[in-house]
Order: structure tokens, then sequence, then C-alpha cells
């Protein structure tokens, strides 16, 4: 999920734990602690995409980092503050650091929460930024900071806020589960011969979903609102996996097909391949710029690397206009 609810979950987290013990400190410092996890990124500075983009949600957002770490930085905190329960501490940061992961389990990217086993977890039932799921718990979060540290009102508001996002994290799985019959009842009355369907939300909301469908020789992408009055189409992205006929051996374009869980397509502009994540689909509907594209470069000696490309120039607020028309039903 995106920073902002990261922080707010920790926070929360950080009140349940010790917030009658410190008042407002146990927010700032499950605050901080939930966005320690992401601190993964930093390695797309020091090393190549490949590897960045299999540490990214990877040790540290691990259930081992959370086990190894968390009595580290409790015994750091004790050294210069007051509270000086290391005990306490640990279980602060233990439990705001196991907290991100889950949370981002229930993304498209997903996170390997039993690392070291090579087992990436995604539920793919909300978008990494959902105002659904965040504002109702900030709102609660920032209630409940205005009370006293013992206050019985404090601790309720802060749990309510925990409450009512794990209630709408419910209901966005029983959404994905109705939206995934309507696509299998779409392709079975299209008669679509497909061997996987995969569902995700379109971004900000849970009311238009996505679909991803693998056909012998190309990728479906259809979506449905609950709203919709017609019945769903579906646009055609071909895999063109045979432009890398060459390289399918090649160590690091396996590694590449096992990150994007083999939902990509090859794209050829001039001498140029790209390799084009489907899993986050594309800058709005139907067209071809991909979310998550790389340049595939070929070096002389054989080997190959991979360069994020940057994002195209898009009309945001023409996107977000084509979004919310979207969401409103076809």
């Amino acid at each position: 999920m995106d920073s902002l609810t990261q922080i707010v979950l920790g926070a929360a987290v950080g009140e349940a734990v010790l917030g009658r013990k410190i008042g407002n400190k146990a927010m700032f410092y499950g605050a901080i602690a939930g966005t320690i996890p992401d601190l993964d990124v930093l390695a797309s500075h020091v090393t190549d995409t490949v590897t960045a983009l299999e540490i990214h949600r990877g040790f540290t957002h691990s259930i081992v980092f959370s086990v190894v770490f968390a009595p580290i930085f409790g015994w750091l905190v004790t050294r210069y503050e007051a509270f000086k329960d290391r005990k306490a501490w640990s279980w602060l940061f233990f439990w705001a650091f196991l907290t991100h992961p889950l949370l981002d389990a229930h993304t498209t990217w997903g996170t390997q929460l039993f690392w070291p086993f090579d087992l990436r977890i995604a539920y793919k039932n909300i978008f990494v930024i959902d105002p659904l799921y965040t504002l109702p718990f900030l709102v609660f979060l920032i209630l409940a900071m205005c009370q006293n540290r013992i206050s019985v009102k404090r601790r309720k508001l802060n749990n309510l806020g925990l409450l009512v996002s794990s209630i709408y994290m419910i209901i966005t799985l029983i959404l994905k589960g109705v939206s995934f019959t309507k696509f299998e009842a779409a392709l079975k009355h299209q008669n679509i011969v497909y061997s996987e369907l995969d569902t995700r939300p379109a971004p900000l909301n849970t009311i238009l979903w996505t679909a991803n469908i693998d056909t012998e020789e190309a990728y479906l992408v259809g979506d449905y609102s609950f709203f919709d009055t017609k019945p769903i189409t579906f646009h055609r992205y071909a895999k063109h996996h045979e432009y890398i006929a060459d390289l399918k051996s090649n160590e690091k374009m396996q590694r590449m097909i096992h990150i994007s869980k083999g939902w990509y397509t090859i794209s050829e502009i001039g001498d140029t391949l790209y390799f084009n994540d489907l899993r986050f689909g594309t800058m709005g509907a139907n067209s071809e710029n991909f979310v998550f594209q790389y340049e595939i470069i070929k070096a002389a000696n054989g080997e190959i690397s991979f360069k994020e490309m940057p994002k195209q120039a898009i009309d945001a607020k023409q996107l977000m206009r084509d979004l919310w028309t979207r969401i409103k039903g076809n």
C-alpha cells in the first residue's frame, strides 16, 4: 500500500500496543515502524533492475524480518527514551513490522511473507491506493490522538479505525469473488477458451475490476463495474513471446518472467524490444502505455539487462475523468 496508509496503520498499531502507557509517542513510533519495510526500494540505487524487483517486498516484508529486527529497534529506543520497557517497545515494532506486509499481501505485487521461501502472496483485492480504506482509518486515528492517553474513548476510537478498515478489506475480498464469477460467465458466454483468469481492482476503488485472461496466442483484458448494464468486452494483447525465443534460456530473462508470474508481453519498436508486465495494466483503457515496461538491452557479449522505462506523459485529469465515467457503468 502507499506510504500514507502504512503510516496510519503503523500508528494505529503502535497506539494499540503502547498508547495507554506513552500516549502519542506510541503513534509516532508506530508510524515510523510502519514505513521501515519499504526502505527496500533503496535497492534500486545500488543494484540492477531485476535484482531490485526481486528484493522489493522481499526480506523486509517477511515474518523473519519482524522477528529479528523488532528486538533490535526496541533496544535502540530504550537507549534514549524515558520509557525503558524493552519488551514493550519490541512488541510495538514487531506488530508494526508484521502488519505492514500483511496489508501489502492484499495488493497486486504482494509480499514474500514467508521469506526465504520463494512464495509471493498476492490476494489482489485492493489497489495500492484506496481512499475508502485509508481516509476513515485516518479520521479515527486523528480523533483518538486528540484524547487523553488513558481515556477509554481514545482506545475505542483507535480500535474502531482498525475494525472499520478490516471490515472494508473483507468486503473487497467478497467483491473480488463476485467480479470473478462475472468474468467467468462472460468468457463462457462468448465461447472464449482460456487457461487462466486473474482479477484485480482498478485504481482507487473496488467497484471497477479488471481481468487478465490467458489464451493460447494472446492475453485478453476486460473490465467490469458493478454498475454495468452491457456485456463485458475484452481487449486483445498479442503475447509475441517469439520475439525473445533466443533469450528464453537467459538467466535474467527467466527471472523477469518469474517476477511477472508469466503475465507479460513483448513489444518491438524499431530494433528495440520491451518487456511489458501485464499484471499492472496500462495507463488508460485499451492502451499500449504499460504501467511497468522495461527495455531489453543486449550487450555485445550476449548478456542482457533491463531498464525501466519512464512513464509516458499523460493527462492525469482526463485519466481520472475516464476512470470515474467507467466506474459509473458502461
